[in-house]
């Protein structure tokens, strides 16, 4: 009894201080390798990335459909309003 309240303790513990888990992050450009690979890699964020990579081993460069544009993580910032003192 004592031995299992420890390790349920510990996993608490270890659960409490653990960081959230990571967040996939989509780019705007997919490459597909076609072939005997038939494997997709959205990985690129210029047309230009994607095209470099497929040069030489083929495939092609598509949009990736699941890109929904860079997410903002603060608030646009305010516009300022002068205050003109009168002279």
């Amino acid at each position: 009894m004592r031995k299992t309240l420890l390790a349920l303790a510990a996993l608490s513990a270890t659960a409490a201080f653990a960081p959230p888990p990571a967040q996939a992050v989509e780019y705007p450009w997919c490459a597909e390798y076609g072939g005997a690979l038939d494997a997709t890699n959205c990985g690129f964020t210029t047309r230009e990335q994607c095209l470099a990579t497929i040069s030489g081993i083929g495939g092609f460069c598509r949009p990736n459909l699941m890109y929904r544009g860079w997410e903002r993580t603060s608030e646009p910032r305010r516009k300022r309003r002068h205050r003109h003192e009168r002279q």
